[in-house]
Order: structure tokens, then sequence, then C-alpha cells
């Protein structure tokens, strides 16, 4: 998650001509990263480190597997801010002779990596609630009842920690969202252990725990998927290649438009690159600002490679 402001970056280069032609258009931010959040990412690191031992221990004391279900995505949660926060600040680093764009696709691998812990805490817990149905053991409500909470006030506050960024920052509200998601489970876990209170029947325990690894795992299907289709460089889906396309042809002095990609350069940053077909010539430095400044304002491109041509070459698809 890179920081600081961004520029967009429009080049072109002309028919037959070696050289490269720059211009840098300023964009409104909708591909910019928000302020450093390490010190969000360091909070929530400690309060959930902590929270997840003691839910962990007093779920095995208490014999609820909800508890210990609800530590265990805790826990997940623990390693995807850690993840989060490494691809945060290995983004930023300066790009190298080997590393050209820098490590900003980090991102993507830590969002590749947090749905594959995910899916093993997912399968760890299912084999336990599975077996604690076969075999019901007693449960101590209370306990249940006063450790998730605990568990409501933690998680709302480390997910208050990333409000702020949740509109500007893929990352950053994934952040959000799984910290808001895990106080609702809290809420489902606190009302598990009243009714335990209040009937006595144990298979409420494990049922909540399968609720709670149905939550997981909706979650994880969307974030193994999104961020599968960002590692396959996939257009990000905020973006309407139609649309863009036709913004493109739509220019003056534009006759076609071919070889038109859009990709991401990490889960906040996205690259393009296209020919356009100018019979008139290259249009000038203006108009490559103009064009940087509209592809990131209007569509969140914030890195866009445009090559002119006067005309369609077989090179580039008679």
């Amino acid at each position: 998650m890179p920081q600081g402001t961004d520029l967009g970056h429009a080049h072109s280069q002309a028919e037959g001509s070696h050289g490269h032609r720059h211009a840098d258009g300023h964009g409104h931010g909708h591909s910019h990263a928000p302020a450093d959040f390490g010190r969000a990412f360091a909070i929530g690191v400690v309060l959930n480190t902590a929270f997840v031992i003691v839910e962990a221990v007093y779920g095995y004391l208490s014999g609820s597997m909800a508890l210990v279900a609800d530590a265990g995505h805790n826990l997940s949660d623990v390693l995807a801010l850690l993840l989060a926060w490494g691809a945060s600040v290995a983004a930023r680093k300066p790009a190298s002779a080997r590393f050209t764009y820098g490590y900003k696709s980090s991102t993507i691998l830590a969002a590749l990596a947090n749905a594959l812990l995910l899916a093993i805490a997912i399968g760890a817990i299912l084999y336990e609630t599975v077996h604690r149905m076969i075999e019901p053991a007693p449960v101590e409500g209370m306990t249940m009842v006063i450790v998730a909470g605990i568990g409501i006030l933690i998680n709302t506050g480390t997910a208050l920690l990333f409000l702020k960024g949740r509109h500007d920052d893929l990352n950053i509200r994934g952040a959000f969202l799984h910290m808001a998601a895990d106080a609702l489970v809290s809420v489902g876990v606190v009302v598990a252990g009243i009714a335990i209170l209040m009937t006595g029947q144990l298979w409420i325990d494990p049922v909540t725990s399968l609720v709670i690894v149905a939550v997981i795992a909706w979650g994880t299907w969307e974030l193994a998927k999104d961020s599968i289709k960002l590692g396959l460089l996939a257009v990000p889906d905020n973006i309407d290649e139609a649309k863009v396309r036709a913004h493109l042809a739509g220019l003056s002095g534009v006759e076609a438009v071919h070889d038109l990609h859009i990709w991401p350069m990490s889960t906040t940053e996205t690259a393009l690159t296209a020919h356009l077909i100018m019979p008139g010539g290259h249009p000038g430095d203006a108009f490559l600002s103009a064009l940087a400044h509209d592809l990131e304002h209007d569509y969140g491109i914030g890195h866009a490679t445009i090559q002119v041509e006067q005309e369609r070459s077989c090179q580039s698809g008679c």
C-alpha cells in the first residue's frame, strides 16, 4: 500500500521513433494509497494477539468450541494484519534495476497468502467442531459471554482504526471489514452463551461454531477470488474496460485504438498501455498530460503508457 502523492504517468512513442516523450498528469487520488497506517496495524496486531491467547485459553477451559473457533479466526486475522502490514511497507520501497515496478505487487501476494491461511483455519476448526457434535461436552455459558464480550470491544476498536481509510485502499477496507465482521461473530458467541445459560442445550455451541466457519468461508472465498483475479492481472472490478476504450477512441484525432491492456500493479494502483492510431501525427505533450489526468481522475488509472501511431502496422496486427 504505497503512501504519499503519486503522479499519473503517460508516455507516447511516435511511429518510427525510438525515443519516448513523457508527460505527467496529476490525478485526484482514486489510485492513491491513504496516509501511513503503520500505527493502526501495530495496535491492531497487539490487541488481537492478546485476545487470541485469552480466547483460546478460556475456550479450552470452558469447553466452548465457539470460543475456540473464534480464536482461530482471530489468529488468522492477526496473521492477515501482519501480512498486509509487511506488504504495505514493501510496496513503499523504491523501484530498482531488477524490480522496475518496485514491490507494489506484494500487496496482491499478501491477499493470496491470507486466503490460504483462512482456508487452513477453516479446516482445523471444522474438524474439531464435527468431533464436538459427535461427542458433546459441558460448556460454561457465562465464560463464553464474558470472553466474547471482550472480543466485541477489541474487534470494534480495531475496526475503527481503519475506518478513515476504508474508501481509499482495498487493503485498508479489507482490514476494516475483517475486524467489523469479527465483532459481529463475537456478538453471535455472546448470544450463544446466553442461550446455553437459559436452556442448557449443549448443541448450541458447536452449531454456533459451524455458523462462524460459514462466515469465515464466505469471506475467504471472496478474498481468494479477488486476489486470484489480481494475480492474473485482470482488469480491476472498479474499472470498465469498455468505457476506457470508448474514452480513448473518442479523443480528438484518434482513428482507432488497439492493444489496450489494463492491469493492477498492486491492490491500490492500476496501469494501462494502449496504441492510438492518429493519422494527423503526434498530438503533443499537452494532449498526453490531459489524458493522464483524465485517466487517473475518471478511472483511477495512475500509470498509463500511450503509443501514438500514424497508421496501423502489421507488427501491431493488420
